[in-house]
């Protein structure tokens, strides 16, 4: 079975600013641990529901946008075991790791040289940490080298798509998936460039679609236009059964059944 845990489900800047929903990123658990997009207050939303971030494997970047990598450093020192073991990997786009003119990088030299595997990831880069498969999709986004992830895990295909305009070749690149996890950030209306809308969201859902599609990384608008009602849109459009992330949201991935369930938070956290 893997897990995946939404440490966070808020996205974009005066979501992020006001923590108007959390930013931690995306937590899997399938024999080894990714942390994908650890943004502002990652370390503390894992410290929260009990999950040790010693533990991680390999963290995954998508962009050099804070709201998707401002906790990376630390979280680094906490894969190493504080930096006295050269252990982990770290994948992420050229513009975190090496910069790209206009952004980045994300990480300093010290925290580059802790885990034993940096990789800049491009479109359709492949790596193995087994049990996983992973592979980087293409993007377009205002960071010109962002990119999404396909995860193969040992239930099945999961991909994210990141913060990106809706173009045919993200649609492409994450098909036959069984879980989409998309990054919405605006509402029915009020699309914006470099972002997936409602209505973006809809059609990507509706050519791909996946067994399940996930929508998270909310933007204050959408916040306020309620996610639940984004998604029952999205649902009615594609055909697609579509959830709107909560903080602390679970999904429990078997190879026979998908469950949603919330992650209990630890007394006094």
């Amino acid at each position: 079975m893997a897990r995946i845990t939404f440490l966070g489900t808020g996205g974009g800047r005066f979501a992020t600013i006001y923590q108007a929903r959390a930013t931690g990123g995306i937590y899997f658990e399938d024999g080894r641990n990714l942390h994908v997009d650890p943004g502002p207050g990652a370390l503390v939303r894992m410290r929260s529901v009990g999950i040790d971030p010693v533990t991680t494997d390999a963290i995954l970047i998508s962009h050099c946008h804070p709201d998707h990598y401002l906790d990376a450093e630390i979280l680094i020192e906490a894969m190493t075991e504080g930096g006295t073991r050269r252990q982990g990997i770290l994948l992420g786009s050229q513009s975190v790791i090496e910069g790209n003119g206009d952004f980045g990088p994300a990480i300093s030299d010290y925290h580059l040289a802790k885990p034993k595997v940096v990789k800049v990831m491009h479109p359709f880069n492949k790596v193995s940490i087994k049990p996983y498969e992973i592979s980087a999709t293409p993007s377009a986004h205002s960071d010109t080298s962002s990119v999404g992830f396909r995860i193969l895990t040992t239930a099945g295909l999961v991909s994210y798509v990141s913060d990106t305009q809706l173009v045919e070749q993200v649609i492409k690149a994450h098909r036959n998936c069984r879980v989409m996890i998309a990054c919405v950030t605006r509402p029915l209306g009020q699309r914006i460039p470099h972002h997936l809308s409602t209505e973006d969201a809809g059609y990507l859902i509706e050519k791909v679609k996946p067994e399940l599609a996930v929508i998270t990384h909310f933007g204050m608008r959408l916040i306020q236009e309620n996610p639940e009602t984004q998604a029952k849109w999205i649902e009615e459009r594609s055909g697609v059964k579509t959830v709107a992330a909560r903080d602390f949201m679970m999904l429990d991935l078997r190879k026979d059944s998908v469950a949603v369930t919330d992650r209990i938070k630890k007394p006094g956290k």
